[in-house]
């Protein structure tokens, strides 16, 4: 499906205020458009206002803060008094943003101004991004990093434990012991999520479960990890599995790495009806939404229908709700966690000088909303108490391999 103009326009700004220019043929293939058309995108932004045009490059005029902020404090009318708060989130993620959205109006309401930034999609997209909004003055920090590797989190761990102001991570757990273990944090909790999936469906009867995950941020990491703790600890489960969502949900290794390129990346679309039929599932947790929305597609099309042939759970919820069939779904807290966040950051810059108090770590519990894309398996619609205490075949247990190995 094309991207909307302004939705690709908003990208190039984003690109281009975080980097101070960058030449129209790099933009074209970020963004996998032609050049042609990036060039027509710069002129109508650069006849706005919003950005300066080159000899094949484009330029920056203003900060993100400049042309995204929120103008007043929320219901006073007038320039918020506590000066900006900079929240940084990364581009094209609809999940974090609903965490941004939270987030807003607890710094509005306590004074503060919001300067939303919005990071591309390349390694150390965010450092600029804050760097900038330090030296115009941001007197604290909202981050969610997109960390889409664990040495990608590495490598932001020194220049973001000495950010020198007020920082709240959303969504991101640090590594214990790392230089940001010291930050308060705020993050749902995926291992719990991943529970209400996996005990729903073992609850309907359904014995053998695929995940079908990504593996390209902290969030994708953690259900994978969860998922792999879960189901190895339910008796009821006799066989798991975790396979790639998608061929491009994988992590995106440092660019100066030695060797970042040597291995070739597996495109290879996941064969979702293949795998239930090989594993002899009869459910599948799905992360993300898309991905999810895009296998169930691929479930449609080779004839297995949802929820009568195969149950599915997708972990998210962002979107889950609109498919053809309306996917049950695991929802984190996101505007909760965001708004959490906030009051977390609220405290630390409005109290006084000395008197911070401890770190603080929240958790925050998903709920799972039930709709049409689950039900008993076919062969198993026997009463309840039947089913559910229906000793397992020992011969399903002895047939069940080593669970596979998962990136943490």
């Amino acid at each position: 499906m094309r991207e909307p103009v302004e939705l690709r326009r908003q990208r190039i700004l984003a690109a281009v205020e975080s980097r101070g220019a960058v030449r129209v043929s790099v933009l074209a293939t970020e963004l996998e458009v032609s050049v042609v058309t990036v060039r027509r995108d710069v002129e109508e932004l650069t006849r706005a206002g919003r950005l300066r045009r080159g000899h094949g490059v484009a330029r920056a005029v203003r900060t993100v803060e400049e042309t995204v902020a929120a103008p007043a404090a929320r219901g006073t009318g007038r320039p918020a008094e506590g000066g900006a708060v900079a929240l940084v989130v990364p581009e094209r993620h609809s999940y974090l943003y609903e965490a941004a959205y939270g987030a807003r109006p607890v710094l509005e309401e306590a004074g503060f101004r919001v300067a939303l930034h919005i990071a591309p999609q390349v390694p150390g997209a965010e450092r600029p991004l804050v760097e900038r909004a330090l030296a115009d003055g941001a007197r604290g920090l909202l981050i969610a990093p997109r960390w889409r590797s664990a040495a990608v989190e590495e490598a932001d761990h020194g220049w973001l434990a000495q950010v020198g102001v007020p920082t709240v991570l959303m969504e991101r757990r640090p590594r214990p012991g790392s230089a940001l273990h010291a930050l308060d944090v705020v993050c749902s909790d995926h291992w719990y999520g991943v529970h209400l999936a996996v005990d729903h469906l073992v609850g309907l009867g359904h014995r053998r479960i695929v995940l079908a995950a990504r593996d390209d941020s902290p969030t994708a990491r953690s259900v994978r990890a969860a998922f792999a703790d879960v189901a190895a600890a339910r008796p009821e489960v006799t066989d798991w599995s975790v396979a790639l969502s998608s061929p491009d949900a994988v992590p995106v290794p440092v660019p100066e790495s030695p060797g970042a390129d040597a291995a070739p990346r597996d495109r290879t679309p996941l064969d979702l009806a293949g795998l239930l039929r090989e594993r002899g599932a009869t459910a599948a947790l799905l992360h993300g939404d898309v991905d999810a929305l895009m296998l169930v597609q691929g479930l449609a099309e080779q004839g297995v229908r949802v929820p009568q042939d195969c149950s599915v759970v997708a972990y998210d919820d962002v979107v889950a709700a609109l498919g053809s069939t309306p996917l049950t779904a695991v929802a984190p807290p996101k505007a909760e966690v965001g708004r959490a966040a906030a009051e977390l950051l609220v405290h630390r810059l409005t109290r006084p000088a000395g008197t911070a108090g401890p770190v603080r770590r929240i958790d925050l519990l998903p709920e799972l909303k039930v709709r049409g894309s689950t039900r008993p398996p076919a062969d198993t619609r026997a009463p309840a108490d039947t089913r559910d205490h229906a000793p397992a075949d020992p011969r399903d247990r002895a047939r069940t391999p080593a669970p596979i190995p998962v990136q943490k």
